[in-house]
C-alpha cells in the first residue's frame, strides 16, 4: 500500500509539495515520472536512469502483456527485480491503448487536437476499425502478430497484479478528442462501471489508482471526478483527451481538481511538455507521466536552459560548450555539443544515451526547483 503526506501548501496557486511512500521508498511531489513503456528508460540501464535524479517510472501494461507477458515477469520476482529498479514503480491499465490503437489511429490524432479534424466519433456506439470494444472489455490485434487479444477490467487487474508494480490503474477507455458528447457519455457511463469491477477485482495489496475521464465536456469531466471520488480508490488519475489547446486542458484539469479530495495523490497521465510542468503543478497535479524527453532525445533535441535545441545541425559541429552549461548532468561535465552532433550525425547509438540522461536529469531539475520555489513561498 501507499501512504500520502502533504507537507506544505502553495498561498499563490493549488500546488501542493507532498510525501507519496510506497514499498519501495518515497516519492517527493510533485515528480515528473518518466516513461519505461517495456520495463527500460530506452538508451539507458536503470543505473543511469538512477542519476538523472528520478525518483519512479511507469511501465506499459498492454506492451508488457504482449512482450514478454506478465508470467514471465512474475517468474522473475516482478517488475522490481526483473529490470533491477528498486524505487517506486508504477503499471498503466492499457486504457490508453483502447484510444491509440483505435480511434486516435484511425484519425491520426493526439490527446489534444492540433488542428481541425473532418473525422468525428457522433454515434454512441461508433466503434474504431481496429479495436472492438464492448460493455466487459476490449478486443485488440496484438501489434506484434495480429492474433486477437482481450482485456477487460479483471484482465487488466490480474495483469497489473503480475506485473507487481506499487501503484496501479484501473481499466478505462481513453476518449478520443473528436469524440461527440454523446460518445464520451456512452463510453463514461462503462469506464465508471469499469472502476468499480476494477476495485473488485484486485487481491493484491498494491494502491489502485481510479481514472478521471469525461473528455472535453466538463459535465462529464465533473460527474466523473464526483463518481471516482466516491470509490475507495488510493489516488486517482486524470485520463482521456484535453481539448484543442494548452489554455482548455488547464480549464479541464481545474474542474477534474475541484472535485478530487485532497488527502489523495493526483496522477496526470501522459502531459508534460516541459511549457507544462509550471502549470500542471500549480493547479494541483502530484505526478505526471510524459515521454517527452526521453523520446525528443531520440530525434537529437536536447532541452538547455536557452531553449531546444537540434543537436542533428551541423551548425553545433564547431562548439566546444556543452549542451548547457548550467546543467550539472554527467554528460554536460563530459562531452561537448560538437562531439555529440558528431555522434548524431555518424548515425551512433552513443548520442541517443547522452541526450536521453541529459533531458531526464534536465527534466528532474526543473521540477526540483519548483517543488523549492513552493517550499519557499514563491509559488
Amino acid at each position: 500500500m501507499i501512504r500520502f503526506h502533504i507537507t506544505k501548501k502553495s498561498k499563490k496557486s493549488n500546488a501542493r509539495l507532498g510525501l507519496l511512500k510506497t514499498p519501495h521508498g518515497a516519492i517527493e511531489t510533485p515528480a515528473l515520472i518518466p516513461v519505461a513503456t517495456q520495463a527500460v528508460v530506452k538508451a539507458l540501464t536503470t543505473e543511469e536512469v538512477v542519476q538523472t535524479g528520478t525518483q519512479a517510472l511507469i511501465a506499459n501494461t498492454f506492451h508488457l502483456h504482449l512482450k514478454p507477458g506478465e508470467k514471465i515477469v512474475k517468474r522473475h520476482g516482478g517488475l522490481h527485480r526483473f529490470m533491477r529498479w528498486q524505487r517506486p514503480l508504477m503499471t498503466d491499465s492499457a486504457g490508453y491503448q483502447v484510444f491509440s490503437l483505435g480511434f486516435g489511429m484511425d484519425h491520426k490524432v493526439g490527446k489534444i487536437l492540433k488542428k481541425r479534424s473532418e473525422n468525428k466519433v457522433s454515434h454512441p456506439s461508433a466503434q474504431p476499425q481496429n479495436v472492438k470494444i464492448t460493455e466487459t472489455g476490449v478486443h485488440f490485434r496484438s501489434p506484434v502478430d495480429g492474433s486477437p487479444l482481450f482485456i477487460g477490467p479483471k484482465e487488466s487487474i490480474r495483469i497489473q497484479e503480475s506485473l507487481g508494480a506499487d501503484i496501479i490503474f484501473a481499466f478505462d477507455e481513453c476518449t478520443p478528442p473528436t469524440a461527440s458528447h454523446a460518445y464520451t457519455e456512452k463510453s463514461l457511463e462503462r469506464t465508471h462501471r469499469w472502476a468499480e469491477q476494477c476495485l473488485e477485482y484486485k487481491k493484491t495489496k498494491q494502491a489502485l489508482f481510479g481514472i478521471v475521464q469525461g473528455g472535453r465536456f466538463k459535465d462529464l469531466r465533473v460527474e466523473s471526478a464526483k463518481m471516482v471520488a466516491g470509490l475507495p480508490f488510493d489516488g486517482f488519475g486524470i485520463g482521456g483527451e484535453f481539448g484543442g489547446d494548452k489554455k482548455r486542458m488547464m480549464h479541464m484539469i481545474r474542474w477534474v481538481i475541484d472535485e478530487l479530495p485532497e488527502d489523495k495523490p493526483r496522477h496526470l497521465l501522459g502531459i508534460g511538455y516541459l511549457e507544462d510542468i509550471p502549470k500542471v503543478i500549480k493547479s494541483g497535479v502530484d505526478t505526471f507521466d510524459c515521454i517527452v524527453p526521453t523520446h525528443f532525445a531520440r530525434h537529437g533535441a536536447a532541452f538547455t536552459s536557452v531553449g531546444q535545441l537540434d543537436m542533428r545541425k551541423k551548425i553545433f559541429l564547431n562548439d566546444t560548450k556543452p549542451l548547457d552549461p548550467r546543467c550539472a548532468c554527467e554528460v554536460c561535465q563530459t562531452y561537448s555539443r560538437g562531439y555529440i552532433t558528431h555522434l548524431l550525425r555518424a548515425k551512433e547509438i552513443t548520442p541517443l544515451r547522452l541526450l536521453t540522461s541529459h533531458n531526464l536529469f534536465f527534466f528532474n531539475t526543473f521540477v526540483a526547483r519548483i517543488r523549492e520555489g513552493i517550499r519557499q513561498g514563491i509559488i
